[in-house]
């Protein structure tokens, strides 16, 4: 069963993601944590597989945090959700890059949060590959380098890029391996190798990490931060 951590600074709004989520049958224990500081410690002694984390915190931000935690070397990493009020561009983006797995808006209606829960744990993405590359658009321009912590893609053999390309796309595993004419495990080989040789932690920032390394395409041409006319 699922372990789940919510994290909110704001004792009502914990509480009431907290409650909802302990009425889905088939769900773990539902922890709590009341800021990043505090997450952080939680996420430590008790492993969560999924953290719905609130972006704005006293102490330390949810942004903070999910990277503390990320940088942990649980095993596995827990899949980390941004809750947030407004629909921002930049903390979403900022949330990808440091290796979370999408975003959450507040004011959802609470049958929403629950598929949106259900759907992470089993897909490891709540953002959709179109809103991926919106982002990545507007942002990727603005960045010299990959997600800090990430490494370098001479690593990676034809295969695996061509793989990390094709996840940019917002292409499943299924669809990977049907594009590239092998199995399905044999994408999931590929695809582990790739986010393990560069450091990656969820699916999402591997979508980033593509763009931003230039293997991906944004506008019909590859974009690296810093090319002319970038």
């Amino acid at each position: 069963m699922a372990r789940i951590l919510v994290v909110d600074d704001q004792h009502l709004i914990r509480s009431g993601i907290v409650t909802l989520l302990r009425t889905v049958e088939g769900l773990g224990p539902v922890l709590e944590a009341s800021d990043g500081e505090e997450a952080v410690a939680v996420a430590r002694e008790h492993r969560p597989d999924l953290i719905l984390m609130d972006i704005k915190m006293p102490r330390l931000s949810g942004l903070a945090a999910a990277e503390r935690i990320l940088a942990l070397g649980l095993d596995p990493n827990p899949r980390i959700v941004v809750l947030t009020t407004f629909d921002d561009d930049e903390f979403v983006y900022a949330a990808l890059r440091a290796g979370c797995s999408g975003f959450l808006l507040k004011d959802m209606p609470p049958q929403q949060l629950l598929s949106a829960v259900t759907a992470t744990l089993s897909a490891d993405l709540l953002v959709a590959p179109a809103r991926v590359r919106r982002l990545v658009e507007r942002h990727v321009v603005h960045q010299q380098q990959p997600p800090a912590g990430t490494g370098s893609t001479s690593t990676l053999t034809g295969r695996e890029v061509e793989v990390l390309g094709l996840v940019a796309k917002g292409l499943a595993n299924e669809e990977i391996a049907d594009r590239m004419r092998v199995s399905e495990s044999t994408v999931k080989t590929h695809l582990h190798r790739v986010m393990t040789e560069l450091n990656l932690r969820s699916r999402a920032q591997a979508e980033v990490f593509a763009y931003e390394a230039g293997i991906a395409q944004v506008g019909g041409r590859p974009v690296r931060p810093g090319d002319p006319g970038a």
